[in-house]
This record gives C-alpha cells, sequence and structure tokens, in this order.
C-alpha cells in the first residue's frame, strides 16, 4: 500500500472540498441568514488538514487499483464527515447521526432525508440548503474526477476514475485521463446550465431553478419544500425536469459521441435502446393503470413519464404520492429502483448495462448446458466483453444481494422506529440504489427516515456510500489485508 498517495490525494480533496464550501458561505453572506461561522470553521479545518497533506512530498507516485479503491472510499467518507459539519454547527441538523445521513444521503445523490421540510422553504437557512443540495451536483459526477479534471494527474489515475465512475467498466474518452475528466464535466455543466435556464422561463427565481438543476443533474432528489417538485403546480417544470431527469440517467459517454458527431453510434449503444425501453414501456404500462385516478390519459401519461424518468434515473423528485397507486404501477417503480440507470450516468441502481450482460450471459449458459461443446461469448455494442468484466457483474450482483439481505435484518433490529420488514426492505433497497423514497408510506416520497436510530442510520449512510461506489472499494477498505505494506 501506498499511503502517501492515498493521503495526499485525501489531502486534495480536503482542499478542493474547502475551495467548493465557499460558494454556499458567499449565498449565506448574500441573504444574511447566520450561518457564515458554520462554514467558516469547516473550511478552516479542511483546509488545516488538507494543506499539509497535500503538499507531502511523494517518493513513489505510482498508483494500484488496491490504492485507487482505497483513495475513493476513504475519500467520500472524509469528506461527508467533514460535509455534515455546517449542519451541526449551525444548529440546522444538530445530531451527528442525522447530519451524517443528510450528507451522505446528498454526495451520494440518494436523497433520502430525515428533515420534515414545509412549503415556505424556510426550515434551513439559505446557505445551509444550498449546501445540502449542491452536494448532489458535487457527489454526481464524482468528486475525485472534479479531481482529476482540474489538477495534474499520474498515468495510473484511470485506477481512480474505475474506482469512483458508476458501471460494470470505465474508459477513457481520449488519450489523458485528466483531459476526459474535463470533457464530462464540461457537458455536466453545459445541461446544468440549459435546465437552469428552461427553469428560469417559467418565472422560477435564480436560487430554487439553480438548486432544482443541480439536483436533477445529480440525480439526487434532495429538495426545498415538502411535496418536492409538486410545490411548483407546473405541467412545464414537470416536464422540463422530467426530460433532464431522463437525460442525465444516460452514459456520459453518449453525449460525447454526439458532440463529436458520431450521433448514429451513440443511439445504437444497446444499453441506450434497453434504457429507452424499459422508460418507455414502464411510462405506458403505468399512466393506462393510473387513468381512472387522474381522470384523462394524457394527465396519467405527464405524471407517469415524471415517476417512471425519476425513479429509472433514481433521482428521486415526486409530483404525486405514488404509493398511493396501484400495485401494478408501485410494482413496476420497486423494479425500476434495483434496475437504475445507465453506467457512466449520475444515476444508481444495479445499472441497465450489467442487466444486459447478466442476461446474455444466463442466456450462454442455457446454450452450453444443452450443447456443452460451443464456444459463447457475451457481447455488448458488438464488442466481445472479458471474462473479467462478466465475472465482475456477477460478483458484484451477488454482493449486492447479501448487502439488501442483511441490511434489512440489521434494520428490523430497530424496534424503537417500528417499521415492518418490507418498510426496512424498501429503505435499504433506496439507499443501495441512491433513489431516495422508499415504497412505504413513512419512508415514501411525502416521508422521512427520521424514525430510525443512530445505529440504522450509520448502516443506511454505509449503504448509500456502497451503492454510490460500486460496493468493492467500501469493501476493500475494510479488508484487513489492504492495509498491509507492498502492492
Amino acid at each position: 500500500m501506498n499511503y502517501k498517495i492515498v493521503f495526499n490525494t485525501l489531502g486534495k480533496v480536503l482542499v478542493i472540498l474547502a475551495l467548493v464550501m465557499c460558494i454556499p458561505m458567499v449565498v449565506g453572506l448574500i441573504y444574511q441568514d447566520g450561518s457564515l461561522l458554520s462554514f467558516l470553521v469547516t473550511i478552516g479545518l479542511s483546509l488545516s488538514i488538507g494543506l499539509p497533506l497535500s503538499l507531502m512530498k511523494l517518493g513513489d507516485k505510482s498508483l494500484h487499483a488496491k490504492e485507487g479503491f482505497v483513495i475513493v472510499a476513504l475519500c467520500w467518507i472524509t469528506m461527508s464527515l467533514m460535509g455534515a459539519l455546517p449542519f451541526i454547527i449551525s444548529g440546522s441538523i444538530p445530531n451527528f447521526f442525522d447530519a451524517f445521513f443528510e450528507t451522505v444521503s446528498g454526495f451520494t445523490t440518494t436523497g433520502s432525508s430525515i428533515l420534515s421540510l414545509d412549503e415556505t422553504g424556510t426550515l434551513l437557512p439559505k446557505g445551509i440548503m444550498f449546501w445540502r443540495i449542491f452536494t448532489h451536483w458535487l457527489g454526481g459526477m464524482g468528486v475525485l474526477v472534479f479531481v482529476l479534471a482540474i489538477l495534474p494527474s499520474t498515468g495510473e489515475s484511470m485506477y481512480i476514475m474505475r474506482a469512483e465512475a458508476p458501471g460494470p467498466s470505465s474508459s477513457k474518452l481520449v488519450s489523458k485521463i485528466s483531459h476526459t475528466a474535463r470533457i464530462l464535466y464540461g457537458i455536466y455543466l453545459a445541461l446544468t446550465f440549459v435546465e437552469t435556464i428552461l427553469l428560469l422561463f417559467n418565472g422560477m427565481g435564480l436560487y430554487e431553478a439553480f438548486l432544482v438543476s443541480c439536483s436533477t443533474a445529480g440525480t439526487g432528489g434532495l429538495g426545498i419544500y415538502g411535496s418536492s417538485i409538486a410545490h411548483y403546480n407546473s405541467a412545464y417544470v414537470e416536464i422540463v425536469v422530467a426530460i433532464f431527469m431522463f437525460l442525465f440517467g444516460i452514459n456520459f459517454n453518449l453525449f460525447y459521441l454526439i458532440v463529436i458527431g458520431k450521433i448514429a453510434k451513440a443511439i445504437k449503444s444497446e444499453e441506450f435502446i434497453g434504457y429507452v425501453i424499459i422508460v418507455l414501456t414502464a411510462t405506458l404500462i403505468i399512466a393506462l393503470n393510473v387513468t381512472n385516478s387522474f381522470g384523462s390519459f394524457w394527465v396519467a401519461l405527464r405524471h407517469a413519464f415524471f415517476q417512471t424518468a425519476s425513479i429509472s434515473s433514481t433521482t428521486g423528485f415526486s409530483t404525486v404520492n405514488f404509493i398511493e397507486w396501484p400495485a401494478l404501477s408501485k410494482g413496476i417503480l420497486m423494479i425500476l429502483m434495483i434496475i437504475g440507470a445507465c453506467g457512466g450516468s449520475t444515476g444508481g441502481g444495479i445499472k441497465v448495462s450489467r442487466l444486459i450482460i447478466l442476461g446474455k450471459s444466463c442466456t450462454n449458459g442455457i446454450k452450453k448446458s444443452l450443447h456443452p461443446r460451443s464456444i459463447n461469448s457475451v457481447k455488448l455494442d458488438g464488442e466481445s466483453l472479458s471474462k473479467e468484466i462478466e465475472r465482475n457483474t456477477f460478483v458484484y450482483f451477488i454482493l449486492w444481494v447479501m448487502i439488501v439481505a442483511i441490511g434489512t435484518l440489521l434494520l428490523c433490529l430497530d424496534v424503537n422506529a417500528g417499521q415492518d420488514i418490507f418498510t426496512n426492505f424498501t429503505a435499504t433497497l433506496t439507499c443501495i440504489g441512491n433513489v431516495g423514497p422508499g415504497m412505504a408510506n413513512v419512508i415514501g416520497p411525502l416521508g422521512n427516515f427520521a424514525a430510525y436510530n443512530g445505529f440504522s442510520k450509520m448502516l443506511l449512510s454505509i449503504i448509500m456510500l456502497a451503492g454510490r461506489l460500486e460496493i468493492l472499494p467500501m469493501i476493500i477498505l475494510f479488508a484487513p489485508n489492504t492495509w498491509k505494506r507492498g502492492k
């Protein structure tokens, strides 16, 4: 283990976190909300720890897969701990477990909350609310991808990007990792900017338009008001947000292909086609299923598309209390919660690409049973996948199932919360999928996770981190063999 490069990178992340935190601090100053001290203390602490580590002289600059996983997991945990301080110091969320849960939910773009927001948007100071939702935008593309985009990186930085990027594999768009990171963030910024402008056209103020766009871009779902997007009571806002939720659920590599003129290659992507088919099919079935509830197929179609885009992209926004929908619609939404978005997007879930790989692997397994001498390889977009990717996909799925099962049972120990096993199951499911609301009333679109005790909130926080970081970084971080000297 190359300890120096691990802690050097951690220092860089803390310095950048301190600089980024200046933005909500300025927002707080503009609105004079009294949050200045909480940000100053956090910024000072981040710099006092981060600067010495970032200036550490590196002898051996080599970076291997193990260091990449450790760096990602350690940095995400540390920035979640540091990011919780403004909530605690300002008194907005004085309880550590609550503040940590809210911060992890923000950075991992989950959107689950312990807060009961009202319709005035004044529960939290403006600067604190800005920070709460801005964490979605920071975590959406990845904090370490941001570090790679603005700082010189080593030739092995691909290990960091692969460990942080969602999906079964991560590849460079151009020869240098730093250039790839800049391209990704450029697309990310552009889409966020366009959505903000479109929301301003509807009369929404800049503060709210930007925060809604940040939450959409990160596919997070934390909002300013208790009723989420339903607060605006605007078909225009719903349609704009729904379209952008769908877009942010697409692999960002495809946007790059479109930018450079390879549109045909982008739209022929198997994962993209699968994602579109899943969203459109789910939308149509749900719309037909809930038409009687809305009295009009077209109104039902609008709400069905919004909720389908929201859950499939794992954003978690809502326009209605879908817990009251018929069982078929809720069942479809639960399946979408499990599948999630595309690999290489800001969305969570198992990912459409993994679903395709698992399906093709199972099909090949059946063919092999019928024809033992046949040789079948799993192909994606016409290219054969390595056995390593195929194996890692199965390993991920097995670990995912184990975490959901163990997490559900451990939550059942929280007798004070008084939740049934289905509620605990969907709580675990929504956290590992980084979706936000569960499929039960108490943790649904109009509920929150406040009833759980400190242990349960820490457990769910770890599950959220595992879901966002694709499980392995968290496991490797806490494995005893990881910290032994040597490669």
